[in-house]
Formats: C-alpha cells, structure tokens, sequence
C-alpha cells in the first residue's frame, strides 16, 4: 500500500529540519505551525476492497500520534456502516515538530545561540535565521566568536597579527581555522569604513579587518659574482619581502624567471643578471618592484597553454617581457620529453607575439599531439646554455 505512514509525516518534518526552517522560526524566522502535513488516504474503493489493511492503517497512525494531531471524518457504507477515517494531521508547534524528529536537544542548543546573540550582538540574529544549520556546527565555539567580535570592535583596524590578539581561550589557529564564518559576522557587525571592501577571499581576511599579514616574499640569485650583495664566495641565493625587494635597484640588465626550483638553482651565470624563482599567476606582487621596468625581462615557463597564459599575464604589468625557451625549435627538439596537460587553457590570449600565439594555437587545438606539453626542468642545459649566448 502507498498510504501516508507515520514514517512519512517524520520525513515531511525531516525536510523543514534540513533546510534549516524549523530552527529559523526560533531567530525570529516565519511561524510554520500549526501545519498541516501531507496524507494519501485509502480511497473509497480500498476502504471497501481492502478493510482489514486501512484498520492496521489508521491504528499505525493513531497509536503513534503523541506529537501530531489526527483529524478525523466519519465515513457511511451501507455494507460497513459508519467508521472514522484520518483526513488530516496536524503538527500544532514547533515543539511538536522538534520532539517527532528527536531534534529537541539540538533546537535548544540554537536557542542559546540565538538568546547570547539577542543580548551581545543582536545584528547577528539575521544571521542566524539565514544559515541556522551552519551555526548549530559552531555551538560550543559560539560565545568565542562573540568575544572576537566584541574585540574587533573595540579595536578597529588593530594592524597587528592575528596572533597578537590577546583574549581568553582564543589562540590565532581558532581564528584561521574559521576566517570564513568571521568574515560573515565582521561584516554585519562592523562599519564600513572599518572594512577594506577590495579585499576578498580567505587570502584578503587580514587586510579586510585591519590585521597584518605574513609578508610576501621572493627568492632570487644573483648570475653576476661581481654584483654580489655579501662579501662571501658563496651562490647568492636570497630570499626577502617584496616589500624589500620592491626598494631595490639592482645593477642588472636582465631578469629572468623560471617556474622550476632546479632550474632556479641551476641557471648559468650569465653578467649583469639575475634570476627569480616563479611566480605562477602571481605577477601582481612584482608591480610594486618598479626598477624592473627599465629592465629586460626573460619569462621562462613550461610550453603548455598554462604557460603562455602566464607569461600573457606577466605581459599585463611588464608588457616588454621576452618569452624564454618557449619557441617552436625547442618544443620539437626535445620530442622524447613530451607529456600531456591534464586541462589545457582555451581561452583567447591577447598579449603574445605572432609567433608565440601561433604556436599556443597549435597546442590548444591540439596540432601536435593532444594536450601536449614540455615541461621547462625537460630541457637540457647544453641547450639552455645556447640560447642563453645568442642573447
């Protein structure tokens, strides 16, 4: 039989649990009761067809009906007489509803959300009512959240690290681990003038709220021993903030980049050089170097369509920068070294010479091999070495 079971009327306010109703109504969401639930009843002809089945029917529902309410229509037959028949259930409250699906416990833990919110920071209580589910997750950590938003508040835009934040129980991993909530209440909380609405993301928290970030650093060698920044007779491989490496003004000529950490350490000297190791799409943070301008740039990437788009991008901000070892000549050169680019880049790019834009239409439409690629460390140093002298 496909008649409504008790087990039925529990999914129906299993479904208003899971998509978070039940527990919006405690935020000051819309009242759902009294409700009245879906029931597929036995027809007039299964009354009549199938009688001994409708009466373990309607005692399955009646004996398990402590929290709905079964309304009830008296039904004539002249062979069956006169009999009552379910047509309509009710679930009267929230309470009711909560208690059918086992859910009481949690519900009054909500409750508690939502009272500490009313008293502490009452422009959460939106919030609240919008993601109930995600912040019954946050429970026990809950009055932590508010201690953070009440500091933040009192300490606008402190531009100290997260570590730095001194309130009980609080250390600065709790707070990483859960920027992504924090960054939801800090902004319903917070004035806008007290929020960088540039920043974005996980990556833009610190700089959203005013906290200082860990430091952007580069590394570079030095290709020149008579550049070198210490008086030793060791590689000058070196590591600084951009911040510091944007105040620079190196006596080079030429820059080059390389994705690959041994090709990085293995580049040849080459005078009044210097190598950088990769950058990847991350090119914004080289803008503020502006001294590179007036240098010769060399971008050295693997010659796959993910390689051209980074070097387009890099184009962006240093648009007279020189595509290094990502030629023709080079790719069918070392055909032994060809492998495949798990998801080849499709889309138009803008920035790339006649040749350079020949070639990534040959791989992203697959001319040579499908979803070709070279990758950069594939490329022999005798090779390297060559180029590197018709500069």
């Amino acid at each position: 039989m496909n008649w409504t079971t008790p087990a039925d009327l529990s999914a129906q306010v299993q479904k208003l649990w899971n998509n978070g109703a039940l527990l919006a109504e405690l935020a000051g969401g819309p009242a759902l009761f009294p409700r009245r639930l879906r029931l597929k009843a036995p027809t007039s002809t299964e009354l009549v067809e199938r009688f001994a089945d409708v009466r373990v029917w309607i005692s399955r529902l009646d004996r398990q009906a402590k929290h709905y309410r079964v309304a009830w229509r008296t039904v004539n037959h002249r062979i069956l007489g006169s009999n009552s028949v379910p047509f309509e259930i009710w679930i009267d409250s929230l309470e009711e509803a909560l208690e059918l699906i086992g859910k009481r416990r949690s519900a009054e833990r909500f409750a508690a959300m939502v009272a500490l919110s009313r008293e502490r920071q009452p422009q959460l209580l939106i919030w609240l009512e919008k993601r109930p589910l995600r912040a019954l997750e946050l429970a026990a950590d809950w009055p932590l959240l508010l201690d953070i938003l009440s500091w933040l508040q009192h300490h606008p835009r402190p531009e100290i690290y997260l570590r730095q934040i001194d309130i009980a129980g609080v250390h600065s991993k709790f707070i990483e681990s859960h920027r992504a909530v924090l960054a939801e209440l800090f902004d319903l909380v917070l004035p806008q003038d007290n929020i960088d609405a540039t920043a974005l993301g996980l990556t833009g928290f610190c700089r959203r709220y005013g906290f200082r970030d860990k430091p952007l650093r580069l590394r570079f060698r030095l290709l020149d021993s008579d550049l070198a920044l210490f008086a030793t007779d060791t590689d000058q491989d070196i590591t600084v903030t951009m911040e510091t490496f944007a105040r620079f003004d190196l006596p080079v000529k030429k820059v080059f980049i390389t994705e690959n950490e041994i090709n990085f350490l293995a580049f040849p000297m080459v005078p009044q050089s210097m190598v950088i190791f990769g950058a990847g799409y991350g090119f914004e943070v080289l803008k503020k170097a502006k001294w590179m301008k007036s240098r010769t740039i060399y971008y050295w990437g693997d010659i796959d369509t993910h390689g051209f788009a980074i070097l387009d991008q890099l184009r962006a901000n240093f648009p007279t920068a020189v595509s290094f070892l990502m030629d023709q000549e080079t790719l069918l050169a070392h055909q032994l070294h060809w492998g495949q680019e798990a998801q080849p880049e499709r889309r138009d790019l803008y920035r790339l010479t006649t040749l350079e834009h020949k070639l990534y239409d040959d791989l992203r439409q697959n001319r040579f091999d499908k979803q070709l690629r070279l990758e950069q460390e594939r490329i022999g140093f005798d090779w390297v070495g060559r180029a590197l002298g018709r500069l």
